[in-house]
């Protein structure tokens, strides 16, 4: 079970958004850097990056960000935002991410990702957030008709490493997890599913424990992290003693 700290970029900056709006954006430390080196000393062993600008604009924005990051880093990162060709998927691995995260381009081109799977195993997650039960696409601003389980059953079999599915009703207001929700996408296919989207304190992490959640792979965490609602030695040892 991988607790995953989270560094939400928006112009350069490290931030948490309230509901995906990007007007409601609160930053937290302007050396996105020192952030994620503080998340690794802390004792953290993988990093959630999203680049917020690029998942508007369909491309990398806060690339010099990213790279800050790895450069600060011995822990792997995984990383989603405006990625939506094979060339910016390349491109990223090429640079150190360990993982790409595929959401919009995952409902408008469900080949790409497949090739992707093929071209780079073991690298490629697809991000699947959902509003009201529906996929989200273009930075949470447009809503598909796909239900979150329509779309992890299109890459039951092409090799997808790992599944994030953000509740985006409850990202970054610290609701809770949506864990029932989670571990019914978890059952109804074979790739690992990561949760996201509203974990608030240390009842969500041990909630992670019980039988009927530990199906998933693990769960991002981001606001509460940031606000000091969760010591990360007390987070990391529960999540270490299964």
């Amino acid at each position: 079970m991988i607790l995953f700290p989270a560094i939400d970029l928006k112009d350069g900056q490290c931030v948490r958004l309230k509901l995906g709006e990007m007007d409601d954006a609160t930053v937290f430390n302007d050396d996105p850097a020192a952030q994620a080196k503080s998340f690794e000393d802390q004792g953290f062993k993988y990093l959630h990056v999203v680049d917020l600008n690029g998942a508007f604009a369909g491309r990398p924005v806060n690339g010099e960000a990213v790279e800050a990051i790895l450069g600060a880093l011995t822990i792997p990162t995984q990383l989603g935002g405006g990625i939506r060709d094979l060339a910016t998927i390349e491109m990223w691995l090429g640079k150190g991410i360990a993982r790409v995260i595929l959401g919009t381009i995952a409902v408008r081109d469900p080949e790409l990702v497949r090739e992707a799977c093929r071209l780079f195993p073991g690298r490629i997650a697809v991000g699947i957030d959902a509003k009201g039960g529906k996929v989200a696409v273009e930075g949470w601003a447009e809503t598909s008709e796909l239900s979150a389980e329509d779309l992890a059953s299109r890459f039951e079999d092409a090799g997808v490493s790992a599944i994030i599915y953000t509740d985006i009703e409850r990202d970054g207001v610290l609701k809770g997890l949506n864990l029932p929700a989670t571990a019914a996408l978890a059952n109804s296919t074979s790739i690992p599913v990561i949760a996201s989207g509203g974990l608030a304190s240390i009842d969500d992490v041990k909630a992670l424990l019980t039988p009927e959640y530990r199906i998933l792979e693990g769960a991002i965490s981001g606001r509460a992290l940031y606000d000091g609602r969760i010591d990360p030695k007390q987070a990391l040892a529960l999540l270490n003693s299964i």
